[in-house]
């Protein structure tokens, strides 16, 4: 399911607001980096045909390095993959 903007900006607001995780690289090391890549592209708020399209790859082997990510992971949602990528540094938010 995609959030909306402004759901995402407040969601990720809440979590740089708080204090940092114990382990903040936890779990990078279990990525490829191809699925480092797609994770930071959903957490920018890419859907599978956008990170398709932007790879040169198809929306189903998007759609697989996501749910492979999520898996890997641990995230039950692609939310849950977005804090993962703020909480462990994969990408940082963007200033105005």
């Amino acid at each position: 399911a995609l959030l909306a903007p402004a759901v995402t900006r407040t969601l990720v607001s809440e979590f740089v607001a708080g204090p940092p995780p114990a382990d903040p690289t936890a779990g990078r090391d279990v990525l490829t980096a191809r699925e480092q890549e797609i994770v930071e592209l959903v957490a920018r708020g890419l859907s599978n045909d956008e990170i398709a399209e932007r790879m040169v790859i198809s929306p189903l082997t998007a759609k697989t390095h996501v749910n492979r990510a999520m898996t890997k992971l641990h995230c039950r949602d692609r939310a849950q993959l977005v804090v993962w990528a703020y909480e462990s540094g994969l990408i940082t938010p963007r200033r105005r």
